[in-house]
């Protein structure tokens, strides 16, 4: 009988700290970095919750803000350098980093 009250005891806490460390891995996210436009598009620019990687969401500048990304890129290792891609993809800026 003593084994089952210990068990019920010691359940809870056990339980506790289960559904603690599920809520805390659900709660992650990304997070938006900055934002900006050139040329005819403007952009979000994003990171993952550990900050290892970058994405940018671009929007053509008439697009409504509500409205879904025009092109999501893929992931970038630095803030500088998903922002050369824009510039150099979208703002159709002339930077020594575009290829040319």
């Amino acid at each position: 009988m003593k084994l089952i009250q210990i068990l019920k005891v010691a359940a809870i806490p056990v339980l506790t700290v289960f559904s603690l460390l599920s809520a805390s891995n659900q709660a992650l996210a990304d997070y938006l970095n900055s934002q900006g436009s050139g040329g005819n598009y403007r952009y979000e620019l994003w990171s993952t919750d550990d900050n290892n990687h970058y994405y940018l969401k671009v929007w053509s500048s008439e697009a409504s803000s509500n409205s879904d990304a025009y092109h999501t890129s893929s992931s970038f290792t630095s803030t500088r350098e998903a922002l050369i891609y824009f510039d150099c993809n979208y703002a159709k800026r002339s930077l020594p980093e575009c290829p040319r």
